[in-house]
C-alpha cells in the first residue's frame, strides 16, 4: 500500500513534494523517492527508509523544477530489501518517463513475457510498478508512431491509458512525469485504489495541479481538494499548466478497498467522497451492537482503544454502550506501523517499543480493547499479554473490521493463509489465539453500509480479503500459491540512488 503524490506548479516543488509525502508516510515506511524536472530533465533521489532519513539538504538543493511526482513504497511484490526498487521508475523512451505506482497488478508474469520477449524492453527489478511503466511506455510509443507525428499529443497520452487498461489486471493508482510534455495520473477501472485530484489559486490567477493517494496530502502543502479520479479515468496536466481529462476504461465501475476505510488511510483524508473519521464512527456504533448480543456487558468495566486507527471506533463504542472510556495503552510515536514493517519477528519486537500500558487502568478491571482489525494476530497476542501482565482481570477483544481470511493480491501485504490468524479458525478459537476472553467481529454487510451511507455512488467494494471474492476476476488457487512461494526469494541491494538525467525531448527507436 504505497502512497504516490504529484504536482505541477509555478514554483518550486521540492519543498512540497517533501512535505506532502510525510503525510503520506503511514502508507509506506520501506523506501521514498522524489523526481523533479526542469523542462526535459529530470532530477531524482530516492532510497530506502522514511522520508526524513532518505532526504538531507543537499539532495533537496538538487530537485530543481516547478513540477515533479514523489512516492513512498510499502513492498508486495518484489524485493523489500532493494533500493533499486525504490520509486519512482524511470525509462528513456520515449520522451523519458518516470512514474510511481500504488497498488499491486495480477498479470504481472503476462505482462513482463511481452514487455521483455516481444516489445524488448529490459526489466531491471522484480517490481509490477517497472513493468507497469513499461507496458506504458510501449503503448505511449505506439501512439506516436501510428499517428506519424513526433510531438506527443493529449490524444496519444489517453490512447496509451485506454490500451494500458485493456492489458493490465489488477489496481493501481499511478503517478507519472512525462519529459518536457506534464504530468499524467491514472486510476485502475474498479477504483480499487485511491487517487485524489487537488487545486491551488496561484498569486497571478493561474491554477496549479496536484494528485495524491489521499487528500490528507493537500493540508501540508495547501492545496484544496477538488474531487476524486474516477475509476478509469486519466488526468494530464502540461508543465504551462493546462489541465485535460477523459475516462479511459469501457466499463468502469467504483469499487474501492474497503480496508482502505478500516485501516490504511488517515482519518483525516477523503477519499471516494468518503470521510474516513466519519466511516469509523459508524463502525463503531455497528461494532456496539453485536458486542451487546455476544459479549457479557455487564462484566466490561471499561473500553479502551490500540492507538491509533481504532480510536473513533472505540470512542463511538464506549457512547453508544454507555461505558467508561480510557486509553490505557500510550503509543510511542517513533515506532512505525507494525502492521506494515518488512518480517514477522521485526512486527513481534516492536509492539513492546510501540505500545507502553498504564497499570492504573488495568489493575482488577475487566477491558474491552478495540482493534481496526486482526491480520497475523501478532500484536493482538502481545497487547492482551500486557495487558493482563498490568492486572487486567478479564480481557475481550473487538474487531472494527470482519475476520480476515483470505489473501490480498491488489496491494496490502497479507498474500498467504499461513500468516492469518483467522484462516481456519472461529471466534472462540481466535480468542484462545491471543489469549483473550471473547472476541467480536464487524459483521462485512454492516461495514459496507457504514461505508456506502456516507457516498450511496460506490457500486461496490473490494472485499476480498474478507470475503474471498476478488473484483478483477483473475484469482485461482494457483495464482495464491505461486504468490506465497515468490515472497521467498532472496533480497539483494541497500543504500540510496541519487541521479540527474539529461533527456532528449524526441522519441528514441530503441525497441
Amino acid at each position: 500500500m504505497c502512497g504516490v503524490l504529484g504536482m505541477v506548479a509555478y514554483q518550486p516543488v521540492n519543498q512540497s513534494l517533501y512535505d506532502g509525502l510525510q503525510m503520506l508516510q503511514h502508507r509506506g515506511q520501506d523506501a521514498a523517492g522524489i523526481v523533479t524536472v526542469e523542462g526535459s530533465i529530470f532530477h531524482m533521489h530516492k532510497g530506502k527508509g522514511m522520508v526524513r532519513d532518505v532526504f538531507r539538504t543537499r539532495n533537496m538543493r538538487d530537485l530543481t523544477g516547478n513540477a515533479g511526482i514523489a512516492h513512498v513504497r510499502y513492498p508486495t511484490a518484489g524485493n523489500a530489501d532493494s533500493t533499486a526498487e525504490a520509486q519512482p521508475f524511470y525509462v528513456s523512451s520515449p520522451f523519458g518517463i518516470v512514474l510511481g505506482h500504488n497498488g499491486n497488478l495480477t498479470n504481472t508474469e503476462e505482462l513482463y513475457e511481452n514487455v521483455c520477449h516481444k516489445h524488448l524492453r529490459h526489466i531491471n527489478t522484480r517490481s509490477d510498478s517497472e513493468v507497469l511503466l513499461n507496458v506504458f511506455a510501449h503503448e505511449l510509443r505506439r501512439e506516436v508512431t501510428d499517428s506519424g507525428a513526433s510531438q506527443l499529443s493529449v490524444d496519444n497520452i489517453f490512447d496509451a491509458v485506454a490500451k494500458l487498461h485493456k492489458r493490465v489486471r489488477g489496481a493501481y493508482g499511478v503517478v507519472a512525469m512525462i519529459a518536457g510534455y506534464g504530468m499524467v495520473a491514472f486510476r485502475d477501472p474498479l477504483g480499487i485504489r485511491p487517487l485524489v485530484l487537488g487545486t491551488q489559486a496561484a498569486s497571478d490567477g493561474r491554477t496549479a495541479y496536484a494528485v495524491a493517494s489521499e487528500s490528507v496530502a493537500f493540508n501540508a502543502i495547501e492545496f484544496d481538494l477538488a474531487r476524486d479520479i474516477a475509476p478509469g479515468e486519466a488526468v494530464f496536466i502540461s508543465l504551462d499548466g493546462q489541465f485535460f481529462s477523459r475516462q479511459c476504461a469501457e466499463n468502469p465501475s467504483l469499487s474501492p478497498c474497503l480496508f482502505e476505510y478500516v485501516y490504511f488511510a488517515r482519518p483525516d483524508s477523503v477519499i471516494d467522497n468518503v470521510s474516513v473519521y466519519r466511516a469509523r464512527l459508524g463502525m463503531g456504533v455497528t461494532l456496539a451492537e453485536k458486542v451487546k448480543r455476544e459479549l457479557p456487558i455487564d462484566d466490561i468495566d471499561v473500553i479502551m482503544p490500540i492507538p491509533d486507527t481504532s480510536r473513533p471506533s472505540a470512542m463511538e463504542l464506549a457512547h453508544h454502550l454507555g461505558k467508561l472510556y480510557r486509553e490505557g495503552l500510550i503509543k510511542n510515536r517513533y515506532i512505525g506501523r507494525t502492521f506494515i514493517m518488512p518480517g514477522q519477528a521485526t512486527r513481534k519486537k516492536s509492539v513492546r517499543q510501540k505500545l507502553s500500558p498504564m497499570e492504573s487502568e488495568f489493575k482488577g478491571k475487566s477491558v474491552l480493547l478495540v482493534d481496526d482489525s486482526i491480520v497475523r494476530g501478532t500484536t493482538s497476542r502481545e497487547i492482551v499479554e500486557m495487558v493482563r501482565a498490568s492486572g487486567a482481570r478479564k480481557v475481550y477483544f473487538a474487531s472494527a473490521a470482519p475476520e480476515v481470511r483470505y489473501p490480498n493480491v491488489y496491494g496490502i501485504d497479507m498474500p498467504t493463509r499461513e500468516e492469518l490468524i483467522a484462516n481456519g479458525r472461529d471466534k472462540d478459537e481466535i480468542a484462545r489465539e491471543i489469549g483473550a476472553d471473547g472476541c467480536v467481529f464487524q459483521d462485512l454487510a454492516e461495514l459496507e453500509q457504514v461505508v456506502k451511507s456516507l457516498n450511496p455512488a460506490i457500486d461496490s467494494f473490494d472485499t476480498s480479503c474478507f470475503s474471498g471474492r476478488y473484483p478483477t476476476g483473475d484469482i485461482d488457487e494457483a495464482y495464491l500459491q505461486k504468490l506465497s512461494a515468490d515472497k521467498s526469494l532472496p533480497a539483494a541491494l541497500t543504500g540510496t540512488v541519487h541521479t540527474a538525467i539529461r533527456i532528449n525531448n524526441h522519441s528514441e527507436d530503441d525497441e
